[in-house]
């Protein structure tokens, strides 16, 4: 459910915003992760890791503002915050070598950013 207040005041828009941006980060991530398994691109990879935790941030800060003076959806926060900490989660396994579970949290986390983006662009 998105209310009036929410598309008029602005904060449906930023949410489609940080929800396009971030799903795109993500992918970009999944790009740079296949030239890893060829020998290159770990600096790049790493820093998509940066990039994904700000937008992350970002978008959870939109789906607060969309949800609390919005008066919209409370699960878009809620998911967001997973996402946010999923990625906060597979960074870590990523850095320390553990990619059986580092991949699936990947492809997880891909799941959740696409069904946000989904979702907001069909309000």
């Amino acid at each position: 459910m998105v209310t009036q207040v929410a598309k008029a005041s602005g904060y449906l828009t930023a949410f489609k915003i940080a929800a396009t941006l971030n799903t795109l980060a993500v992918l970009a991530q999944a790009v740079t992760a296949g030239q890893l398994m060829s020998g290159g691109g770990a600096g790049v990879h790493g820093m998509g890791a940066l990039a994904v935790h700000l937008l992350g941030l970002a978008q959870l800060v939109a789906a607060v503002l969309l949800w609390r003076p919005g008066r919209g959806a409370a699960w878009p926060a809620l998911v967001s915050l997973a996402v946010l900490l999923l990625g906060f989660v597979q960074s870590m396994l990523g850095g320390s070598g553990a990619m059986a579970a580092h991949v699936p949290l990947a492809m997880g986390l891909f799941g959740l950013s696409v069904w946000l983006l989904v979702w907001a662009w069909r309000r």
